[in-house]
Formats: C-alpha cells, sequence, structure tokens
C-alpha cells in the first residue's frame, strides 16, 4: 500500500523505484499483487503515464493517510533519537536533588521540550517498573542487566551543627570523636540501636589511619534525614560531601577534622541495557559526568 502511494504521488513506476531504492519491475510486482487482492483495476497505463481508476482514486486516498501517518511515525523517532524531547526519569537518593538539579539545569534551559521527572527514594526501586531511563546509585552495584557508568566519587566528611559544641572545643583529633554523640545509618530491618558503628580515617599527609569505634545515639535508614538531624545539634554524622557542601559553606554545618579522610563511595549512573540510547538519555548522562567528574570535594 506505501508502495502504491509511492507511485501515484513520484507520477511513475520508474520515479517510485528509485525513491523507495528498489526495481522499477519489483515495484510494478507489488502493484499487480494489490490489483490481484482487490479484485479491481487500480491504475490505467500507458507507455507516457500512468492514470488511477476510479478504485484506485478511492484507495489512494486511504492509502495516502497511512502513509502520511507512518512518516509521522518516523518522524518522531528520528526526533527522539536525535533531540532530546520527552520525559526524562530519573531516580536517586533523596540527597542528591539540589546536585542533580545543579547537572541538568543547562540542558533543561537549551531544550523546553525536553521534561524530568525526578523520583527520590533511598530504597531501590523497580526501575523496569518505574520506567526509570537513568538511576543514580551510590557504592557498591548488585549484579543487573543494566549498563553501570561511574560518574565520579563521594568523600564522606564528618560533620556537626554549630550548635552541638555549646562552648566544647571541636575535637581535634580522631580519638576525641569518641566523647561525642554520634548518629549512623542503618540500613539493615533489625533494631540496631545499640550497635558500634565503626570507620578508619587516614591522615591525608603522615598516612597515619585511626580506626574509630562508636554507639550512635541515633540511626535512620535514610541519609537526608541523617542530614537533618545533624543541622539541628543532635550529634556528629558522617555525610556525603556533595550532599552538605552548600551547607558547610554557609556556616550552618561544620566540616571537622578536614585533614583526615573517612572513606568514600562511588556515584555510578544505569541505564537499561539498549544499544541505542534516546537522545535525551545520551544528553543528560553526558551532562552528568561533567558535573560530577571533575568535583574534588575533598
Amino acid at each position: 500500500m506505501a508502495i502504491f502511494a509511492t507511485v501515484v504521488e513520484q507520477g511513475s513506476m520508474t520515479a517510485a523505484a528509485r525513491l523507495l531504492g528498489m526495481s522499477a519491475s519489483a515495484v510494478s510486482q507489488q502493484v499487480r499483487q494489490l490489483e490481484a487482492q482487490a479484485g479491481l483495476p487500480l491504475m490505467h497505463r500507458t507507455t507516457r503515464r500512468l492514470s488511477l481508476s476510479d478504485a484506485g482514486q478511492r484507495f489512494y486516498a486511504q492509502c495516502a493517510v497511512m502513509l502520511q501517518a507512518a512518516r509521522q511515525a518516523r518522524a518522531e523517532l528520528d526526533a527522539e533519537r536525535d533531540e532530546p524531547v520527552g520525559e526524562l526519569r530519573i531516580a536517586a537518593v533523596l540527597g542528591l536533588a539540589a546536585p542533580l538539579g545543579r547537572a541538568l539545569a543547562p540542558l533543561l534551559h537549551a531544550h523546553p521540550q525536553l521534561r524530568l521527572q525526578l523520583l527520590l527514594d533511598d530504597s531501590h526501586s523497580d526501575l523496569v517498573a518505574e520506567r526509570v531511563d537513568i538511576a543514580i546509585r551510590l557504592g557498591e552495584l548488585p549484579d543487573s542487566h543494566w549498563v553501570a557508568r561511574t560518574l565520579g566519587t563521594l568523600p564522606w566528611w564528618i560533620c556537626a551543627a554549630p550548635a552541638l559544641a555549646q562552648g566544647r572545643p571541636w575535637p581535634s583529633n580522631p580519638q576525641a570523636l569518641q566523647a561525642w554523640p554520634w548518629m549512623a545509618r542503618n540500613i539493615g530491618t533489625t533494631n540496631n540501636n545499640s550497635t558500634s558503628a565503626s570507620m578508619q580515617l587516614q591522615h591525608r599527609n603522615s598516612g597515619e589511619r585511626v580506626v574509630l569505634h562508636t554507639t550512635p545515639r541515633i540511626i535512620s535508614n535514610q541519609q537526608y534525614a541523617l542530614q537533618q538531624l545533624c543541622s539541628e545539634g543532635l550529634g556528629l554524622a558522617r555525610l556525603f560531601s556533595l550532599e552538605v557542601a552548600d551547607q558547610v559553606r554557609s556556616g550552618q554545618l561544620l566540616r571537622l577534622l578536614p585533614d583526615w579522610d573517612c572513606g568514600s563511595l562511588r556515584i555510578s549512573a544505569l541505564t537499561p541495557e539498549r544499544q541505542a540510547l534516546p537522545a535525551r538519555v545520551r544528553l543528560a548522562l553526558a551532562a552528568l559526568q561533567a558535573h560530577f567528574a571533575p568535583l574534588a570535594l575533598s
């Protein structure tokens, strides 16, 4: 039917064959098959021109509509491949909302037809059911059929609110940290309020290593909750540098022992295993990599 409509539009079998990348005999055969199936002549052929029969004229009107719909569908596929349009769905932990906004803002400003839906949740939701285009994950990744790309590394910072000191001097070494109230994240399902948490700190210059053992006063299964509780002056917390950098710069939080490293986590972007990604996903990945890779929040 598409071949028949193209013959009518081009005015000859030869011109249609040239446009479709077929031989003229193959085009003619397709038209003859249509006529055999219909049991009616669709075209009148002479050596100089083609003309439609009454049945062919009515048939062509419907074929033309079908062909235009197919072309429009293909154009939309091409646009999705070549231009960032439609809805971009990104899943990430709650604390990364602001950094993701900064990373994707230039892309969204440059392409008004692109829509963004952020799915913020510290739990790992069903990415397929949520129709997620990109999932941002921290730390080690479970085995899956998704393709992982490393965006960068996020150092941990030991943070506290200024109000927590209440006139006391801040700790000057890792051992002094044990005398302060702590909060920690619990990703398990049991009640671990009395469980000792441990971390290793390493001095940047000397290489000295210290293993710190604490008994958290506050435990939460959500990192963002710890950040908020820490801001209220309820204890020390080990927080992601990227999540609290703005609060540290503004003085809302203090970073303790900046000469000591206390670990880091890899930040990765996961995408479905596809041979070709839509333009919105490709450009979003490029924007995320450009934003996170150079960050050296040590």
